[in-house]
């Protein structure tokens, strides 16, 4: 494949000569008929796939009655990124060709070294996934205007309740697309280390926020690892979370201070977004080795740390700004050591925001009060056992935010 092709895929278009010509050598020519299924939704990928010529076409529950094209991709065009961007690996859609295609194709290995080679490629693939999700939203909505439209036709007497009816399945399709969002980028399992032990817990709410958390390997002996919370609800939310979440494994691999990786996390997210959303995070590099965690917070929730006596203490610092706001926010940039058979525990305003039927707060101190409670556990325990006790408390009280939560546990 001439290099001059490739600088034609509007991808790649940016990149210098010579990633270009790298690229030249990395990529595999796939050529496919029409009618072949490239890979099938649900199903587990390892490629990433870019369109030269020829069409194809992207189906969610093909074979089903609820089958439905969303998009068709064509020349310049790319297929199969989700599954490299979920922890699982698997493929949200159908994709099957509708004419003769001619594509290149990358390995899962070379598209993370791609990413780390050039981590504003993110940012692009990022704003092509929000124009995607947005398009597939509006077709949806659209979808089920139609439906509504002909329905009222058919059954004039009904035509009240039947708008009623249309609009709850509107809202419940938006909540699950952004359930989907938000649950499909979330790490499936936590990181295992001799020295420290980690847990998560997350619980969306009904009305799906935009919470994140994440963990990634910065070498042998740092993790980073990030806890956000995006204002709003819905699928705006969520796309703005996963644009975030993207952003920040892209700059967290250049292994800078925290508030670094934040200041550039920040200034894309100005760039790419005018929703008016935006997101309070900490952020934070831990040394495995040592127990030091350097940390930067962007007006999140103050962390607690837990010795081995089960003194919890709040680590008090100045309020910090969140990030999409402003250009140049400050935050709070601090160093504290885990010791030996204590926890770190970062978590989000769902859980101390959690109301009983009387709507009481949950708050701090009795968060600080679960986790004494709970000292001594693994890590993955103590998370479940702060979950009970917010969900006890909460009762039959409606959960109106996400509850999220990571325990980091130092050995003794």
């Amino acid at each position: 494949m001439k290099a001059s092709v490739l600088a034609r895929v509007p991808l790649f278009g940016s990149l210098p000569r010579k990633e270009i010509e790298h690229l030249e050598d990395t990529l595999q020519p796939v050529e496919v008929s029409p009618g072949t299924i490239l890979f099938r939704e649900g199903g587990v990928g390892d490629h990433f796939y870019i369109v030269v010529a020829g069409r194809t076409e992207v189906i969610k529950a093909m074979g089903t009655e609820e089958a439905q094209v969303i998009g068709v991709r064509g020349a310049g065009e790319f297929l199969g990124e989700l599954s490299l961007f979920n922890r699982d690996g698997r493929h949200m859609a159908t994709v099957r060709a509708v004419e003769q295609v001619r594509m290149l194709r990358m390995s899962r290995g070379d598209f993370d070294a791609l990413l780390r080679r050039q981590p504003l490629l993110a940012y692009e693939m990022v704003r092509v996934l929000s124009e995607r999700l947005t398009a597939s939203h509006a077709a949806a909505i659209h979808d089920l205007q139609e439906k509504n439209r002909r329905l009222a036709e058919a059954y004039e007497s009904l035509k009240a309740a039947q708008s009623q009816i249309i609009e709850k399945e509107k809202l419940e399709r938006e909540l699950q697309l952004a359930y989907e969002i938000q649950i499909g980028i979330l790490p499936k399992a936590v990181p295992r280390f001799p020295a420290f032990n980690f847990g998560m817990r997350m619980v969306p709410a009904r009305a799906v926020g935009g919470d994140f958390l994440d963990f990634i390997a910065l070498s042998d002996q740092a993790m980073g690892v990030v806890v956000g919370d995006v204002t709003g609800k819905g699928v705006p939310a969520a796309i703005f979370m996963a644009q975030a979440r993207a952003l920040w494994r892209a700059e967290a691999s250049r292994f800078e201070a925290p508030g670094e990786t934040l200041r550039r996390v920040n200034r894309h997210l100005l760039e790419m977004s005018d929703t008016g959303l935006f997101v309070t995070v900490l952020y934070g590099v831990l040394d495995i080795h040592s127990g030091r965690f350097d940390y930067a917070r962007a007006g999140h929730e103050l962390p607690i740390l837990v010795d081995a006596a089960g003194k919890a203490e709040l680590m008090l610092q100045g309020p910090g700004q969140p990030l999409g706001i402003i250009e140049d926010p400050r935050f709070d940039e601090a160093t504290m050591i885990i010791p030996r058979s204590g926890t770190l525990l970062l978590y989000t305003d769902g859980i101390t925001d959690t109301v009983d039927a009387h709507e009481h707060a949950f708050g701090v101190d009795r968060l600080q009060a679960a986790l004494r409670a709970h000292r001594g556990v693994p890590a993955q325990a103590m998370c479940d056992g702060l979950l009970k006790a917010v969900t006890d408390y909460q009762g039959s009280a409606p959960q109106y935010d996400d509850i999220t939560m990571i325990a980091a546990q130092r050995s003794g």
